[in-house]
C-alpha cells in the first residue's frame, strides 16, 4: 500500500519486522491488536487493509462472499459486509466471544468516524478514560482520539455489533 521499507513500516506501526514478514509470507495470522497497529500506520481502516487484495469494484456483496477474519488469539470474528465499490461508508459486523477483550491503539481510529450499534448481547467499551456499558439497540459514536477496548462482560453469551465507519 505504501512504498516503505520493512524497517520503516515496523517503526511506524510498532509491529516487529519479523512479525510483519511472517504475516506477508502467510506464516502467521495477525491478532486484532496487530491489525489495528498496521492499519493505523497505513492510515486505512482494518476493513480496507483486509480487503485490499480483493477489491472487485462490485456494488453487491452476497453473504457468502463477505470476507470473514477470525483473530487467532481471541476468537473475535470480523465480517466485512460492504461491497468494495470505492464508497466511503464501510459496514462491519463483529462477534465478540464471551469474556473476551480486544484493545486497539488510537492510531487505528484517528482517520475515521465510527458508530457502534449493538445487535445482541452486551458490550463494555472503553475510549481513553471513558467507559460505556452498551446493550442491545444502543448506538455509540466514537471520538477516535483515544486508545479503545471492546469487552464482552458475559461469561456465556457472545456480543454481536455493527460498526459503521467513514474515512475522515
Amino acid at each position: 500500500m505504501r512504498q516503505w521499507s520493512l524497517e520503516e513500516f515496523a517503526l511506524r506501526s510498532g509491529v516487529s519486522r519479523a512479525m510483519i514478514s511472517r504475516i506477508e509470507r502467510a506464516e502467521s495470522s495477525p491478532t486484532a491488536a496487530v491489525l489495528g497497529k498496521l492499519s493505523g500506520a497505513l492510515g486505512v481502516s482494518m476493513s480496507t487493509l483486509l480487503a485490499s487484495a480483493e477489491d472487485t469494484g462490485q456494488h453487491l456483496r452476497r453473504f457468502e462472499a463477505q470476507q470473514v477474519w477470525v483473530d487467532p488469539a481471541t476468537g473475535y470474528v470480523r465480517r466485512s459486509v460492504s461491497p468494495n465499490a470505492g464508497m466511503p461508508l464501510q459496514l462491519v459486523e463483529v462477534e465478540l466471544p464471551a469474556s473476551v477483550r480486544v484493545a486497539f491503539p488510537a492510531s487505528a481510529y484517528h482517520f475515521i468516524h465510527q458508530q457502534i450499534w449493538i445487535l445482541e448481547g452486551e458490550l463494555h467499551f472503553t475510549e481513553g478514560d471513558v467507559k460505556y456499558e452498551l446493550s442491545k439497540g444502543d448506538c455509540l459514536q466514537l471520538n477516535g482520539a483515544h486508545d479503545c477496548a471492546f469487552e464482552n462482560p458475559s461469561t456465556t453469551e457472545r456480543c454481536r455489533y455493527l460498526v459503521a465507519l467513514v474515512m475522515k
